[in-house]
């Protein structure tokens, strides 16, 4: 399977042909280190050159990380990345406005993996796209908030990346990130470890299985 094969398989959710002018969200779930983000974006790209630069659309889950302010209130400083550091009830409702409002620019927040915050207005559905891929951690989840994210979902993917792969892929990130090799360490075993043993457990519920392990992706970010 290459990402031409993929991005034309996502693109007939869309309603391939010339005539269909709906938009159909696109899925992807997996735990941390996975490759769903670079996954996303390589559909994204292979899409818009096939189909126009305005055909599909991204957007992260990860965009709607709570700031750091309040998970310091909230005492998840420590858990940052678990399911309870998102606002899922914004997130669900963006997919709500994505699918429903076609005639205005929707745009959609980030994370800032320098700054360490979420950022609004990264990105952007114009009302051309058909397609939009969303991608996150928890998305496959059997819990309120995720439940009513995933309705909006036309398929939800899942990419499965072997344990020793995503691990060496975190430390790195937590290493760019800032983090000394001891507390990238600490952090990958002690957070986000649990969060993938929760993504995983929810493997079963999504319509299709990936590995992008051996994928060709340009621009690879983990």
């Amino acid at each position: 399977m290459t990402i031409i094969n993929m991005a034309a398989d996502a693109w007939a959710l869309a309603g391939g042909g010339a005539g269909a002018d709906g938009r159909t969200l696109l899925g992807i779930a997996g735990p941390p280190g996975a490759g769903k983000s670079t996954l996303a974006r390589a559909l994204v790209a292979q899409v818009r050159r096939q189909h126009g630069a305005g055909s599909a659309a991204y957007l992260p889950l990860d965009g709607f990380h709570l700031s750091n302010a309040q998970l310091e209130r909230l005492g998840l400083t420590a858990r940052k990345g678990s399911a309870p550091s998102f606002d899922v009830w914004g997130y669900a409702d963006l997919l709500r406005r994505v699918t429903q409002e076609r005639d205005r620019d929707v745009y959609v927040p980030d994370y800032d993996r320098t700054l360490h915050e979420p950022v609004a207005a990264r990105h952007l559905v114009p009302p051309s796209a058909r397609l939009v891929v969303t991608e996150g951690n928890y998305l496959a989840c059997d819990e309120p908030g995720w439940r009513d994210a995933r309705r909006y979902l036309a398929e939800l993917w899942y990419v499965e990346t072997p344990d020793e792969v995503r691990q060496d892929r975190l430390l790195e990130r937590q290493r760019t990130g800032g983090r000394d090799a001891a507390a990238a360490r600490a952090w990958v075993q002690g957070n986000d470890g649990p969060n993938g043993e929760q993504v995983k457990a929810s493997r079963h519920r999504c319509d299709r299985i990936l590995s992008t392990v051996g994928l060709d992706m340009p621009n690879g970010r983990y």
